[in-house]
């Protein structure tokens, strides 16, 4: 079985607000209790931002998670024990009669997968030995042909191996075994004295004595001294004569090269089609040290459920984590417009008109009277701070700042210094490539046939920007001639002045801002380069303008 842990995640080039919430939300539904575990992924690298505030408040950054697409171990694959290659075929049977499985794979005392053996291998291996030597040649240890023959050891050490001669029966009187005993052999037969003396003195490795005879103290010395060993079983010839082969160990018949074999972590859709081009019924599936964990079959992927997930801070399919179409999203907790997130079945849906994601988890705390420690308290109060560009942005309600009041009351914070701080540490990018900056935060929308990509940056220091403005350009230009997006825009935000000097890429970029801000010539600062006044949001100011001018 797979473990099946729900996946808490944001959106790509994942901001404060996207990765905070994700840890807040996991740690309350983790708190809430349901039965199942909840834990915080992103969806990206980690902007300076972010960073300061996790470092801040002592928390590990959540794990990165560049797609959720089902892999075998969110699959309930079959946890099949391994076992050793000295085991008999007889014992190998029994176990996958009892078990019901056809298969069962071969491992080293470290865990690691050495072969497989399959039904039809220890079938092939009853039907297919004519060779009486074949016993001799799979290096069988008297222990297990003690053990398939129900028998006893009288002389001889258990552990000593049988790796010489043939098998028989010797059915025929003494004076005519002569003929055919050769040295090592092993020898069954019934309860003769001169049989028995008749195989020993011809220096057979081993004698197997039938249908429970008690062997003589005088046979017992004899073979003693000639090195024969002494085995009794209650069968009689015929049945110990069949059964003996099934002593074998199975490290003989075992398939050991060409294996195919799976990780753990690899994706259901790059297994299928190698799994149905393969005659057999079961696969290994190892880990990355390649230990054995477990067998999967093609049946095992019939009805096979996605990663459970759920989104915050967005419900946009372009800004989604790779491979949500596999996915089974149950949540979705945001503060941006409807999206394009489809959704297989019905699923639980929160969005609010509030400045940030953290303040809608602030009133889900609330409602289920957790209590909320320090550590996700600070972290919910930065996701404010963040998105509300210190409770400055448009898009920031009287609850966003209530809350974030609160929330630093709780976190023991001065919230204006820690603000400052957060921001400066957000807006230090002179050691950071344009590409990087670039992806800091970017997101791409559809405005009806036209795409556009829109990031930003935010500071509170002019100077910065506009030295990050001569570096973004050219870089911009070029991008869009590669790139899939129509449009490319980029907010470059000065906090305090609240305004925004927005960069305009691709055909009829400036022509679509000209009219959604109603801009003259004055409003254009340089080439490609718009002065918005009083813009500081992307989501509530920015993209809704660029779309009512696209639609026009």
């Amino acid at each position: 079985m797979s473990e099946h842990k729900t996946i808490v995640i944001g959106h790509k080039n994942p901001d404060t607000d996207s990765i905070c919430s994700a840890i807040a939300y996991a740690y309350l539904k983790n708190k809430l209790n349901d039965g199942e575990s909840y834990e915080a992924r992103r969806a990206g690298e980690l902007n300076e931002e972010t960073k300061f505030v996790l470092k801040f408040f002592g928390v590990e950054p959540p794990k990165l998670t560049e797609n959720v697409k089902t892999q075998i171990k969110d699959v309930s694959y079959s946890r099949v024990e391994g076992v050793r290659e000295e085991i008999t075929l007889k014992k190998a049977w029994s176990l996958m009669q009892e078990k019901h499985v056809f298969t069962l794979p071969i491992i080293s005392s470290s865990g690691k997968l050495k072969g497989i053996i399959t039904v039809s291998d220890i079938g092939n291996s009853y039907m297919n030995i004519y060779d009486s030597n074949e016993l001799s040649k799979a290096k069988t240890i008297y222990e297990n042909i003690i053990e398939t023959l129900e028998g006893k050891m009288i002389v001889g050490n258990s552990k000593d191996c049988f790796s010489n001669g043939k098998v028989l029966v010797a059915a025929a009187n003494p004076d005519k075994m002569e003929d055919y005993i050769e040295k090592d052999d092993l020898v069954i037969l019934g309860n003769r004295y001169e049989s028995q003396l008749c195989a020993i003195e011809m220096e057979a490795a081993c004698i197997i004595v039938c249908e429970g005879a008690v062997v003589s103290k005088t046979i017992q010395k004899l073979a003693t001294e000639k090195g024969t060993a002494i085995i009794t079983t209650n069968y009689d010839s015929f049945t110990a004569a069949r059964l003996i082969n099934q002593s074998m160990p199975i490290r003989h018949f075992m398939t050991s090269d060409n294996l195919i074999t799976f990780e753990v972590d690899e994706y259901i859709d790059d297994i299928k089609d190698v799994m149905t081009s393969q005659k057999h019924r079961d696969f290994p599936v190892l880990d990355k040290k390649d230990r054995y964990l477990g067998m999967i079959s093609r049946r095992n992927l019939l009805g096979a459920k996605g990663k459970k997930i759920i989104l915050v801070d967005h419900n946009e399919k372009t800004q989604a984590v790779d491979g949500m179409e596999h996915a089974n999203l149950l949540e979705v907790i945001d503060h941006h417009r409807l999206g394009t997130v489809e959704t297989i079945g019905p699923v639980y849906f929160r969005a609010q008109p509030l400045g940030c994601t953290a303040t809608i988890i602030y009133q889900m705390f609330q409602e289920r009277k957790i209590d909320i420690p320090e550590k996700i308290a600070g972290l919910m109060c930065a996701a404010i701070i963040s998105d509300t560009l210190f409770f400055r942005s448009p898009t920031c309600t009287e609850i966003d700042t209530k809350t974030g009041m609160k929330l630093a009351d709780i976190a023991k914070l001065d919230i204006h210094s820690f603000a400052n701080d957060m921001f400066t540490a957000g807006s230090n990018l002179g050691k950071k490539t344009v590409e990087q900056i670039y992806h800091q935060d970017y997101k791409t929308f559809s405005l009806g046939k036209i795409m556009v990509g829109i990031g930003q940056i935010s500071s509170m220091n002019m100077q910065e920007l506009l030295s990050l403005e001569k570096r973004l350009l050219p870089y911009l230009n070029e991008l869009h001639k590669k790139g899939n997006e129509d449009m490319i825009f980029f907010m470059l935000t000065n906090i305090f002045e609240e305004n925004t000097r927005l960069l305009c890429v691709g055909n009829g970029a400036e022509t679509l801002v000209t009219s959604a801000f109603r801009l003259d010539q004055a409003d254009f600062p340089s080439d490609s380069v718009a002065l918005l006044r009083g813009v500081v949001s992307r989501k509530k100011q920015l993209v809704p303008a660029l779309m009512m001018a696209s639609s026009v």
